[in-house]
C-alpha cells in the first residue's frame, strides 16, 4: 500500500479541476438564469457584474469559430491530463497550475459547446479604461498560467544547483 501512494501520479490533482470546472459553471448558471443578456449591477465604482457573450476566445479573437476552439480546448485538455499523469506527486506547483487551466479550459468549453459561446460576467472599468469582461474559468487560466511560469522557473534553478 505505502509503495502504490509513493509512485502514485498527479492525477490527483483533477479533484481541483472539477471544483474550479463545477465553481465556473454554477457562477455562470446563476448569471445566465437571473439577468438578461446585456444587463450590469455596479458593486463598486470600478467593478460590475454584467451578462455578457463571448463567441470568441480571449479579447474576442477567433470570434464565430466555436468548432475550432472547442477542437483547441479538448486537445490541450488532453494534454494537460497526460502531463499531470506523468508529472510525480512532487512537482506540486505545476500540476496546481495545470489543474486550474485545466478547470478552466473544461469550463469555458462546456459553454462553448451546450450554448455556442462563453458566459462572461466579471466587469473591470477604471474611469474610462475598460478591461473586457471575463468569467471565473478565465481567472483560473490566467492565474494557472502565471504558476505555470513561476514553477518552470522554479525547475531551472532546482536544475542549476
Amino acid at each position: 500500500m505505502k509503495q502504490s501512494f509513493q509512485k502514485a501520479n498527479g492525477l490527483i490533482w483533477l479533484v481541483l479541476t472539477v471544483i474550479v470546472f463545477i465553481t465556473d459553471i454554477m457562477s455562470k448558471f446563476i448569471i445566465h438564469h437571473t439577468f438578461y443578456f446585456g444587463e450590469s449591477i455596479r458593486l463598486f465604482n470600478f467593478f460590475s457584474i454584467s451578462y455578457a457573450r463571448n463567441t470568441g476566445a480571449a479579447f474576442s479573437i477567433l470570434e464565430g469559430q466555436r468548432w475550432l476552439l472547442a477542437v483547441v480546448a479538448v486537445v490541450i485538455s488532453l494534454f494537460i491530463i497526460y502531463m499531470l499523469y506523468k508529472n510525480g506527486r512532487n512537482k506540486k506547483l505545476e500540476n496546481f497550475s495545470l489543474a486550474l487551466i485545466l478547470g478552466g479550459a473544461l469550463g469555458n468549453l462546456f459553454d462553448r459547446i451546450y450554448h455556442g459561446f462563453v458566459i462572461d460576467f466579471l466587469d473591470v472599468n477604471f474611469g474610462t479604461w475598460h478591461y473586457p469582461t471575463f468569467n471565473l474559468a478565465d481567472c483560473a487560466i490566467c492565474v494557472g498560467i502565471a504558476f505555470f511560469i513561476l514553477s518552470s522557473f522554479r525547475t531551472q534553478k532546482e536544475k542549476k544547483s
